[in-house]
C-alpha cells in the first residue's frame, strides 16, 4: 500500500506533461542527480546527471565506470484529454464554454459529466524577460454536459461526438464574462493580465487515483497510460545499483500524437544527448558507434489487459491478465521493438530474479496502435523490448490497472538497470 500511495501521489500531481516531469525532476533531485541544462557545457564524469527539453521532456543518466553501452528505458509523459485554444472563450444562448480541440485518440464520453478543471503551463511576461509557471487550478471549474435522453433517444446505441459541438465545456452559467477567464488565470498565478503572453493549457478529470476492491485488487486513476510506466521506471532507474555502464532513464512528450516534435521520441533528444555524454566523457565517435551496438532498449508504455466483458477482442494465447506480471508486446507489423534475441535478454533477466511476467499480441485482425520505442530506434537503433502495465479502459479519463503490477513492474526495470548487459555481435551474457 505504501508503494501504490506513492504512486497516487504522483499521478495527481502529474496533470500535465509539464507537472510529470516536475515530479519526476523533484525525484531525481532528491536522489542527487545534477541539472545540466542543454544550452550550458556539460562537464561531466561518473555520476548522476539530468537534463530536460521543452519542460515535458526529461532524460536522466547514471553513468558508472566499466563497460562502455547505454541501458535505456523510455515512457512517455502526455495523455489523451483537451486542449484549450489561443482563443478559447465562446458565448452562446447566455453561457461561456471553453474551445478545445482533441489532443490524442480518447474516448469521448468518459470526459461528460463530471467536475473538470484546467492545467499546464502559462508564458509569463516578468518585466525582466519570459517566465513559465506552472498552472493548475485546484478547483472543480468545468464541465461538458450530455444532451438529455430525451433529445437523444439513439445515444445508448452508438453516438459519434462532434468534438466542435459535443466536447465543449462550461465555464459560466452568465455570471462571469470573456475578460473573466485571464482574470482568473492571471489570479493564479500572481500577475496581471497584461503579463499573460501564451499558455498551453489543458483539461484535467478532477477525479483522484484510487484503489479499488474489497482486497484491494486495482488501482484506477486518470493518466494510467502512460504515467504508471513513468513512476515505475523512474522508481527501478533510482532505486537500482549500478556499477558497470551507463543507465539512462527518458521521459518523451508527445507520444500520444505521433512523437514528431522536438521533444518527442523521434526527435534529436536522446541522440543528442548520448553524443553529448559520449564527448564530454572523451571518447570517441567510434567507441559511441561501438556503444550503440552494445546497447540496448526497454520501451515502457501500458499493455491492454483482457476485457471481463469482451474476452473475445483479444488474442486466444497472449492476452495478459492483471496482476499477473508486466507484458512483453511483440506485432509482426513492428508496433513494437520486441524481437527473439530483445525477448530472450529480458526474459532471461526476469526469470533470473524471479519476476512475473505475461506476452501480448494483437488479435490477427486487429490492427492494434504503436508506442515510443520504434520511433525512438528511428533517431538512434539498438536492440529494444517493449512491455508495458496491463490496464483497462486505455484512452478513457478514468482507467485501471492491476495493483500488484505496480511492484512488479518496478523490481522488473531495476533487475534491467542493475544487470550488466553485454553484447558481442549475437551472443549476450549477462552480469549483475
Amino acid at each position: 500500500m505504501e508503494i501504490l500511495r506513492d504512486l497516487m501521489n504522483f499521478l495527481d500531481s502529474s496533470v500535465t506533461m509539464f507537472h510529470a516531469i516536475n515530479e519526476c525532476e523533484k525525484v531525481l533531485q532528491n536522489c542527487g542527480y545534477i541539472y545540466l541544462p542543454e544550452n550550458e557545457k556539460w562537464n561531466i564524469r561518473a555520476g548522476k546527471y539530468y537534463t530536460k527539453r521543452n519542460s515535458s521532456s526529461l532524460i536522466a543518466f547514471d553513468i558508472a565506470n566499466g563497460d562502455y553501452h547505454f541501458q535505456i528505458s523510455a515512457a512517455h509523459s502526455d495523455s489523451p484529454t483537451f486542449k484549450l485554444k489561443d482563443r478559447p472563450i465562446i458565448e452562446s444562448n447566455g453561457y461561456l464554454k471553453l474551445n478545445v480541440e482533441a489532443y490524442g485518440g480518447m474516448i469521448d464520453a468518459t470526459w461528460l459529466d463530471k467536475p473538470l478543471t484546467l492545467a499546464g503551463r502559462v508564458m509569463v511576461d516578468t518585466g525582466c524577460g519570459i517566465e513559465t509557471r506552472l498552472l493548475y487550478i485546484d478547483k472543480d471549474l468545468l464541465i461538458i454536459p450530455n444532451v438529455p435522453i430525451h433529445f437523444n433517444r439513439e445515444i445508448n446505441k452508438g453516438f459519434a461526438f462532434n468534438n466542435q459541438v459535443d466536447m465543449l465545456p462550461v465555464f459560466s452559467a452568465g455570471n462571469l464574462s470573456e475578460a473573466d477567464f485571464d482574470k482568473m488565470l492571471a489570479k493564479e498565478l500572481g500577475v496581471k493580465p497584461e503579463a499573460i503572453l501564451a499558455k498551453d493549457l489543458y483539461l484535467v478529470n478532477r477525479q483522484k487515483a484510487t484503489v479499488i476492491g474489497y482486497d484491494n485488487e486495482l488501482i484506477s486513476s486518470g493518466r494510467l497510460d502512460d504515467l504508471e510506466c513513468v513512476y515505475t521506471s523512474l522508481l527501478g532507474f533510482i532505486e537500482a545499483m549500478n556499477n558497470d555502464h551507463i543507465n539512462v532513464f527518458a521521459v518523451f512528450d508527445n507520444e500520444e500524437v505521433g512523437s514528431v516534435t522536438k521533444q518527442g521520441a523521434m526527435s534529436t533528444f536522446l541522440v543528442s544527448t548520448l553524443n553529448r555524454i559520449n564527448k564530454a566523457l572523451g571518447k570517441s565517435d567510434e567507441d559511441y558507434y561501438r556503444a550503440i551496438a552494445k546497447s540496448m532498449l526497454i520501451s515502457c508504455d501500458n499493455a491492454h489487459a483482457i476485457h471481463p466483458n469482451h474476452p473475445e477482442l483479444f488474442d486466444v494465447k497472449n492476452r495478459p491478465v492483471l496482476n499477473k506480471g508486466i507484458a512483453i508486446k511483440e506485432s509482426a507489423n513492428q508496433k513494437y521493438t520486441t524481437d527473439a534475441f530483445s525477448r530472450a535478454v529480458l526474459k532471461k533477466i526476469l526469470d533470473k530474479n524471479n519476476i512475473p511476467y505475461q506476452t501480448f499480441a494483437n488479435r490477427s485482425d486487429i490492427i492494434g496502435g504503436s508506442t515510443l520505442g520504434n520511433l525512438s530506434n528511428t533517431a538512434v537503433s539498438m536492440n529494444a523490448v517493449d512491455i508495458g502495465l496491463p490496464q483497462l479502459a486505455m484512452h478513457s479519463a478514468y482507467e485501471t490497472a492491476g495493483a500488484k503490477d505496480v511492484e512488479y513492474a518496478i523490481e522488473a526495470l531495476r533487475a534491467f538497470f542493475e544487470t550488466n548487459i553485454d553484447i558481442k555481435d549475437d551472443k549476450v551474457s549477462l552480469e549483475v
